[in-house]
This record gives structure tokens, C-alpha cells and sequence, in this order.
């Protein structure tokens, strides 16, 4: 009797125990917060996607999926029902997509909108209003995944053409051919270093001693070009030679113009009077040519000219 008793008290303890989880989990659980619900309707599929998965506005929990199924006023839609807190900034810009949440495949709704100003999205929970959903990537990447397989595809044709057998041997040649150019390209390396060393290097000898012997050529002309830069300074200086000889250039001048002045006029009148005297000389002398017995008896009377009393005029007959 006494070991039925002590299982029947184990027995009324954990029922107890349990039933006491059941109320701690409902009311962990309960919902504290006004709720509205909304509406999704898509042809996409919801694959995933269980009753109770979390709503998320931005990656905040905001209500949870309340059933799943399908339309009735669109045949072949599925039709997911949320409930969403109050506060949740639902407008007519704000669209749904489907989540997974890491690798465990569970999916999640996902609100969000395109952040330009929108109307706020009235609730009614007797007509609830739809939210569009878009395609999230894994429904993207359905849709492409054909396309991507033929460019897949397309691609392994391609790289078994190049790598067929003609093509490898092609490779295989094209392989020897450059390993020949590079044997060909170390000898010219070669050459080229016992080039250098053999007739660049004496070459680059004498130039740089002509480049030395220029250098000292510059470094006299330099010298010769201060020295002759001092002369400069000196003949320009004040009171120098260039100064004296400006003086002396002046001095010239005023001397010159002195004689232009006075001495000039006088050597011009003396010049011109001898010039008179040679003329009057000249004309004596050709007198005295044409009538040499002037001298001892004297010019004797002058003969009439054209129109005086006495005139004939030569050859005529007396």
C-alpha cells in the first residue's frame, strides 16, 4: 500500500509540475499588444513558410503569420494572413518578400518600402487589407536559375573545344615555341652583356672624361666670364674710364660745334675772296694772252660794241 501511495503522490507531482509549465509557456507567450491584420496573396510559392513565422519590418519583429492557404478570390493564389502590431508603419508603399533565416530553411516575412512619403494603410480587420509580395532572391534565382544553366552549359561546350586534343597539341607547340624564344632571348641577353662590357664600357670611359674635360672647360669659361664681369663693373663704375671718356666725348662735341660756329664762317670768307682773286687772276692772264703788247704800250682805246657810233662788225667792207 505504501509504494502505491508514493506513486500516486510522484504521479499527482509531475501532472502538476506539467500543468504549471503549460500555464508559465501561455503565458510567456501571450499576446500583450493590439494587433491588425493583413494579407498576402501571390502565385509565388511560400516554400518554408509555417503558421506562427515571424513578421519583420526591417528585421524588427512585428507580428507573426497566423494561417496559410489558399485564395478564394483568386484561384491558385496562396493566401498568407499576418497579424501585425498597431504600431508597425504599414502605408501603401510597403511591400512583402520571403526570407530564410540561415541555413535551416525556415522562411520569414519581410516588410519594407521604398522610403519615398506614402499614404498610411488604413487596417480592417473585417476585410483585411493586401500587401504585395515581390520576388525575394531565392525566387530571382528560380527564375534565372534556367538561363544560367544554358550560359553554364554554353561555357563547358566552349572550354571542351579548347580543350580538345588538336587544340593541347596546339598549346603543347605554342609551349615549345616559347621555350625556344626564351633560350633565344637568354643568348641575346647574353650578347648584349658581352657588348657592354667589351665596347660600351670603353666608350662610356671616354666619355666621361670628356665629360670631365667639358666640365673643366665650363668651370674656365665661368672664371673668364666673372673676370670679365668685374672689367664691366669697373669701366661702368663712377668717375671710371667709361665716365671720362663720356666727359672727354662731350668736351669734343662742344669743341666741335665752337668751330662750326665761329672759325667755320671765316675759313669760308677767306676761301671765297681767294676764289675771287684766282678768277680776276685768271681773267688778267687771258688778257694778256690775246694782247701780249698791253704790257708795253697799254690796252689802248676801247673799240665800239654793237650799236655804238664807230662799230663794224667784222668782215665787212670798209
Amino acid at each position: 500500500m505504501e509504494n502505491k501511495a508514493h506513486a500516486m503522490a510522484a504521479g499527482i507531482f509531475v501532472v502538476m509540475v506539467s500543468a504549471l509549465l503549460v500555464a508559465l509557456a501561455a503565458w510567456l507567450t501571450r499576446d500583450t499588444g493590439e494587433r491588425h491584420i493583413y494579407e498576402i496573396s501571390t502565385r509565388e510559392t511560400v516554400t518554408g513558410l509555417q503558421s506562427q513565422a515571424a513578421v519583420r519590418y526591417r528585421g524588427v519583429d512585428v507580428g507573426k503569420v497566423s494561417a496559410i492557404g489558399f485564395d478564394p478570390k483568386a484561384q491558385g493564389n496562396v493566401l498568407v494572413r499576418m497579424e501585425i502590431d498597431r504600431a508597425a508603419p504599414m502605408n501603401r508603399d510597403t511591400f512583402a518578400t520571403l526570407n530564410f533565416q540561415g541555413v535551416t530553411g525556415i522562411a520569414f516575412v519581410q516588410l519594407d518600402d521604398s522610403g519615398k512619403a506614402a499614404a498610411p494603410l488604413p487596417p480592417d480587420d473585417q476585410n483585411p487589407p493586401r500587401i504585395p509580395l515581390k520576388p525575394g532572391l531565392l525566387a530571382k534565382l528560380q527564375e534565372r536559375g534556367e538561363a544560367i544553366l544554358d550560359q553554364v552549359e554554353t561555357a563547358t561546350k566552349r572550354v571542351n573545344q579548347m580543350m580538345s586534343d588538336a587544340n593541347q597539341q596546339r598549346f603543347a607547340s605554342a609551349l615549345a615555341n616559347m621555350d625556344t624564344a626564351a633560350g633565344d632571348a637568354s643568348r641575346l641577353a647574353r650578347r648584349l652583356d658581352n657588348t657592354v662590357s667589351t665596347r660600351l664600357d670603353p666608350a662610356l670611359a671616354e666619355a666621361t672624361s670628356t665629360l670631365r674635360t667639358v666640365k673643366g672647360s665650363a668651370e674656365q669659361i665661368g672664371r673668364t666670364a666673372d673676370d670679365f664681369g668685374q672689367a664691366a663693373r669697373r669701366l661702368n663704375e663712377k668717375d671710371g674710364p667709361m665716365d671720362r671718356l663720356a666727359e672727354g666725348s662731350e668736351a669734343l662735341s662742344h669743341a666741335a660745334d665752337a668751330f662750326n660756329a665761329a672759325t667755320l664762317p671765316r675759313i669760308n670768307r677767306v676761301t671765297e675772296e681767294t676764289s675771287r682773286a684766282v678768277r680776276q687772276l685768271r681773267r688778267t692772264a687771258g688778257a694778256i694772252g690775246d694782247n701780249p703788247q698791253s704790257l708795253l704800250y697799254g690796252n689802248g682805246p676801247i673799240e665800239p660794241g654793237p650799236g655804238e657810233a664807230g662799230f663794224a662788225a667784222p668782215g665787212a667792207a670798209k
